[in-house]
């Protein structure tokens, strides 16, 4: 690996996008404007070939958001996938999960429990650091290679400061449904940021995070209850984290430094309902449960170098070091004396990536055109324990190599129309080489309308667990296959964008956008035949599904002074067949919903600000896999609409020093929600979905010193 690295630092000729530094003179209102995802450096969204959704520092804010799960919930074509089981949320768009959604850090891939850049727990991405998030929609393989095929959203961190310090303490007490107790009920979060731009070149930033999320009881009695009836735990598990963070910047002329440093330790509990009873004459019964602890530890380290050569040539080069491990701790609970014993620590799963990316650009003094010159070079070994034979636990450790190389342009034949072509291949030592080619054009036309559109192929490649994973229980086995290829991808997006300025600091917005999304070779679990010389049934991961989506999108903003209102439609029709040996389901299009709005108002002279966010999500449907007469089949599956809403007020006090924000989340309540399944009689089976624990107030408290 040091070797390979050693080529790398030679090789600074070729790479796609890494860690890009908002323009110190952009802050605080020219900020807005300009965007660094998929550039070839920062410029106004409105020369972007691409569009570019995004996410202002005010956004976060005024939703008291703490992680990105409080944040994108309100985005169209993104849905939450929480799980209270796990304490894991992940991000679903255009109903594809994350493994096709990719999550990046200054233009770097954050690792996962078994990936890299996708899968990635929402709950664990803080939001203290963050300067503003950038949101692509549609294939991007061009730019961030493997897995970047429904979107990338991109996450760019503050490094610089308009003071000589900044010193930020936050305390922020929520409740978790109707649940809230100053210590073990409820949510408490903690945080304390100090920046210090040390001199005109070196600027400086350190933080610390402490969330705790205590658990949702609902119908549950806790950790120390004792009886037999099912009753004992949580029905969402509390979560414990410490987040820690710090970073540094040297910029002089036309070169700059950057390097930051993440740490995060999480610590989930599972308390079993399960209590067991055991007879001890004469002092009574013994009763404990067998109970369990997962424990995350993430580190992330960046280096980013960005500069000129021969006063002309753009470079700039990252380099990445991350770690993701996840561990449980096995133990007995005596709930008699409320002590713990046969404490058993077990890694059972790991990422570790080795990281490089580079970039060249800026090879004609000519402004009408240029051309990027990249590679993207990533070293990822995974970690996990899987059953072997005769109940057995076997550890499996694979390393995945993959060295890409990229090429892209962008020709401004005039100064209303440009057009970006690029190309990228993979050498994979898993796989089969890959391939990813895109062409973008953007054309502004007069009354400032802005016409966008997009062509795109990109790839997944199979994840660990898809490859190696073994889990047997109930009689039944599920398998990886290692035999499995990478899944492919096309891409057509289009979009326009009409823009209107009005007398009185009135401003209005409207854009359409379509887009269509096609998936070959798409991985899903099948029958696989039965285990050797038993009727237990195997399911394995094998490349059987198509799928096909396409959408139409809208989004409408109006600003009148201290007014601005927000409202948007989605309407996305999806297509998958799968055969999986015994059973084929139906590929016609089935269509979803979402409406989302928000609406805001500034009172100057209070320094408050009052915001409602809505959105609604509308009837699913999907062929789910089920049994009849013990043949397998699939039958449709509807999921009932439901809708979030949150509201907030922020206000400033004592020259914006100290900020007062409370508000609350989930006003309509939503816990549940039901799934049916219609069978082959005249009735339908259902199940519930649990989506949160209804409605919740906080209140967040921030100290600013700024001087």
């Amino acid at each position: 690996m040091k070797r390979q690295f050693s080529i790398i630092a030679i090789l600074l000729l070729i790479k796609g996008v890494s860690a890009q530094e908002i323009p110190k003179d952009s802050v605080p209102n020219a900020l807005q404007e300009v965007v660094v995802t998929g550039q070839f450096e920062p410029q106004s969204i409105k020369k972007s070939v691409f569009n570019v959704i995004k996410i202002t520092r005010k956004d976060i804010e005024q939703q008291a958001a703490n992680n990105l799960s409080d944040l994108l919930n309100q985005y169209l074509n993104i849905t939450i996938m929480p799980s209270s089981g796990t304490g894991r949320s992940t991000v679903s768009m255009f109903g594809l999960d994350g493994q096709y959604f990719k999550i990046l850090m200054d233009n770097i891939p954050i690792v996962s429990d078994n990936s890299v850049g996708n899968n990635v727990d929402l709950t664990q991405i803080n939001l203290d650091d963050i300067a503003q998030i950038e949101i692509i929609e549609g294939s991007m393989g061009v730019t961030h290679g493997a897995n970047a095929v429904s979107g990338i959203l991109n996450i760019i961190t503050k490094k610089s400061s308009l003071y000589k310090w900044e010193i930020a303490t936050t305390l922020q007490e929520e409740t978790v449904g109707e649940e809230y107790a100053m210590f073990n009920k409820g949510r408490h979060i903690q945080s304390v940021k100090v920046s210090h731009t040390i001199s005109e070149n070196w600027f400086a930033s350190i933080g610390f995070d402490r969330n705790d999320f205590s658990g949702y009881l609902d119908d549950r009695k806790g950790k120390d209850y004792a009886e037999t009836d099912l009753k004992r735990g949580y029905t969402w598990l509390p979560k414990l984290q410490y987040l820690g963070n710090a970073s540094i910047n040297y910029r002089k002329g036309d070169f700059r430094a950057y390097y930051k440093f993440d740490y995060l330790n999480e610590n989930i509990n599972y308390y079993n309902p399960s209590v067991i009873v055991t007879s001890n004459p004469p002092f009574g019964d013994n009763r404990y449960a067998s109970d369990k602890r997962y424990l995350t530890e993430r580190l992330y380290n960046h280096l980013n170098l960005d500069g000129k050569l021969f006063a002309q040539l753009h470079y700039n080069i990252s380099f990445s070091y991350q770690k993701q491990t996840r561990n449980t701790e096995d133990f007995k609970y005596d709930l008699n004396t409320k002590t713990e014993s046969e404490n058993l620590k077990t890694e059972n799963q790991s990422t570790e990536i080795l990281y490089t990316t580079a970039n060249i650009s800026n090879f004609f003094k000519n402004k009408m055109a240029d051309v990027q010159l990249g590679y993207e070079i990533i070293a990822n070994k995974g970690f996990a324990i899987v059953d072997g034979e005769n109940q057995a636990l076997v550890p499996i450790e694979k390393t995945f190599n993959n060295y890409d190389f990229f090429a892209a342009s962008e020709v401004k034949v005039t100064k209303a129309f440009s057009f970006r072509p690029g190309a990228r291949i993979s050498l994979q030592s898993q796989f089969d080489n890959q391939y990813a080619a895109s062409l973008g054009t953007r054309y502004l036309l007069k009354n400032d309308i802005e016409f966008r559109t997009s062509i795109g192929k990109s790839f997944r490649t199979p994840n660990f667990e898809e490859l190696f994973s073994k889990i047997k229980f109930s009689g039944h086995n599920f398998y990886g296959n290692e035999n499995l290829i990478p899944e492919t991808s096309t891409s057509f997006d289009f979009n326009i964008k009409k823009t209107t300025v009005f007398k009185e600091s009135a401003q209005l917005s409207y854009t359409l956008s379509l887009g269509y999304l096609d998936v070959s070779d798409k991985i899903d679990m099948a029958f696989a035949g039965f285990a050797s010389g038993t009727t237990d049934p195997i399911y394995q991961y094998i490349n059987i599904s198509a799928y096909k989506m396409w959408n139409i999108a809208t989004h409408n903003q109006f600003e009148y002074k201290n007014w601005s209102l927000q409202a948007g439609a989605s309407l996305v029709g999806i297509s998958r067949k799968i055969d999986n040996g015994e059973a084929v389901s139906d590929d016609k299009f089935l269509y979803g919903l979402q409406i989302n709005g928000n609406i805001s108002y500034h009172f100057s002279k209070q320094n408050m600000q009052f915001s409602v966010y809505y959105k609604y999500n509308g009837e699913q449907q999907q062929f789910i896999a089920t049994t009849e007469n013990n043949a397998p089949v699939y039958r449709l599956s509807e999921i009932e609409s439901y809708s979030f809403l949150d509201a907030s007020v922020r206000k400033s006090f004592f020259k914006r020093q100290f900020d007062v924000t409370v508000g609350a989340r989930n006003i309509l309540d939503v816990t549940n929600i039901q799934q049916g399944i219609a069978t082959g009689g005249a009735h339908s089976a259902s199940t519930d979905i649990l989506l949160g624990y209804g409605r919740s107030y906080f209140l967040k408290l921030t100290y600013n010193l700024n001087f």
